[in-house]
């Protein structure tokens, strides 16, 4: 037998468990926009995050604010410090250095792997794709560059057809992202960001395995001196110590 449900007789603990809901559904926002301001550079490594200021910035009370950074800190993008409070994650140079060394690996695989597996489909992808960096070293800037280096890189982890691997890649890469915002700042910078993307492809293209890994390998700035100039163009205070590594 129905019974007719009268929504107005809702028990405490519903009304408890909607009012949950509804804050862990602002508290995921919330860890949306500050992820992307991380990531993106917008929030540099080191910069604190007042649970205050940023509870007035979204209109929300600061529990969905804590909760927000209490998912950004299991990330490893906070670093929630008692008596400290809340900053932007740094890493040390130590640690970026490892990072970047294990994309330079991955993302030569990751050539070698669409050498050996490459169609004409690909052929003509890595074609657009090298053309749309051409267009954007030509008449954009550091922002149209990035995103043409972004679709170049895609194309290449497709031609892997090894999702595995490009999972790999690109959760690495959101890890260091904020430490690459400099990367396409000067004309010289795009153009050798641009012949390297060309011997890249013509690599792949060709078929040749161990020329496409080494050329994406030499592109990636995980070695001695590339690391170097990496280096030379970062803020020191972006860093964190290497007693501080976690």
């Amino acid at each position: 037998m129905e019974t007719d449900h009268d929504p107005s007789l809702l028990s405490d603990e519903d009304t408890a468990s909607d009012e949950s809901r509804r804050r862990g559904g602002r508290a995921n926002e919330i860890r949306t926009v500050l992820q992307e301001e991380i990531e993106s550079g917008s929030l540099p490594p080191g910069a604190p995050l007042d649970e205050r200021a940023l509870a007035a910035r979204f209109q929300v009370s600061r529990t969905p604010v804590r909760e927000a950074l209490q998912q950004l800190a299991a990330r490893d993008l906070v670093r929630i410090a008692p008596r400290q409070g809340v900053t932007v994650a740094r890493l040390s140079i130590n640690q970026v250095r490892a990072i970047m060394e294990s994309i330079g690996e991955l993302e030569a695989l990751a050539a070698k792997l669409a050498a050996r597996r490459v169609d004409d489909p690909l052929r003509k992808t890595l074609d657009d794709a090298i053309q749309r960096c051409q267009d954007a070293a030509v008449q954009g800037g550091a922002a149209e560059y990035a995103i043409a280096n972004t679709f170049f890189h895609e194309s290449v982890y497709d031609g892997a057809r090894n999702p595995y691997l490009a999972e790999l890649i690109r959760n690495a890469r959101r890890q260091i992202q904020r430490y690459r915002l400099k990367d396409f700042q000067t004309k010289a910078q795009i153009s050798k960001s641009l012949q390297d993307h060309l011997r890249v492809a013509r690599a792949i293209q060709d078929g040749d395995e161990a020329l496409a890994s080494h050329a994406m390998l030499l592109h990636v700035p995980s070695g001695s001196t590339g690391f170097s100039e990496f280096l030379a163009r970062m803020p020191m205070s972006f860093f964190e110590s290497e007693g501080a590594d976690h």
